[in-house]
């Protein structure tokens, strides 16, 4: 099963990342983490300008300075901020905030845009995110949203950072920044966080990774039929 483009969109904590990673390869296609670009950009304008304003002409040199690379390993796929693997890095509590800030910058957008697309044209591609369904991939030939309770979501979250190495974070810290973004997300001007009106709604609260997984495939194998 070649050649489909698939977008997997939802808040933090939904499953998507483990969810879409593994959707990929079973059925042999490219994974590409979207929210990974976000947070490799809040990493990199935190490092090239530490305490001074993001303004639009330093976060576009910031995305130009940029070579973002997605390597596979046996650990899962690894993201690389030109050579470094920054993978660990970009999921701190700080990162989360700052990319979800930057990603409603239109400059940022622009510039992570065109990457996003030039990964996408030989299709046979996952990509996970926010909005890609509703504003990079409109087109797209499947569109999946996935949610679950916000308790559940931060429970994951947690869960995932402090087997990440993050043991100074707390649950409740976890929630609370976690209904925050889902609030900026949602009422931001430019691509809100939104199940596009054509995407297969899946609720993973009561679902495990693999079976959520099960139902994607089911659908993409219809759709092919």
């Amino acid at each position: 099963m070649k050649g489909l483009l698939i977008t997997i969109d939802g808040p933090s904590g939904a499953g998507k990342t483990t969810v879409s990673r593994k959707a990929a390869r079973r059925l042999g296609y490219t994974y590409v983490d979207t929210g990974a670009l976000y947070r490799a950009v809040a990493f990199a304008a935190s490092r090239q300008y530490p305490g001074m304003p993001l303004d639009d002409t330093r976060l576009k040199q910031v995305c130009r300075d940029m070579k973002l690379e997605f390597k596979n390993t046996e650990g899962g796929s690894r993201l690389l901020l030109n050579g470094v693997d920054v993978s660990k890095e970009i999921r701190t509590q700080e990162m989360t905030m700052l990319a979800s800030r930057l990603s409603a910058q239109p400059v940022v957008r622009k510039e992570l845009l065109e990457i996003q697309r030039s990964m996408a044209r030989e299709g046979g591609v996952v990509f996970e995110g926010r909005d890609m369904g509703t504003v990079v991939f409109p087109d797209a030939d499947i569109k999946f949203f996935l949610f679950a309770d916000p308790e559940i979501r931060a429970r994951r979250r947690y869960l995932e950072l402090v087997a990440g190495g993050h043991t100074e974070v707390t649950y409740e810290e976890v929630f609370a920044t976690m209904k925050k973004r889902d609030r900026d997300d949602a009422s931001r001007a430019l691509a809100p966080l939104k199940p596009a009106e054509d995407a297969v709604r899946i609720d993973s609260s009561e679902l495990t990774e693999d079976e959520v997984v099960d139902r994607i495939l089911s659908c993409v194998r219809n759709l092919s039929k």
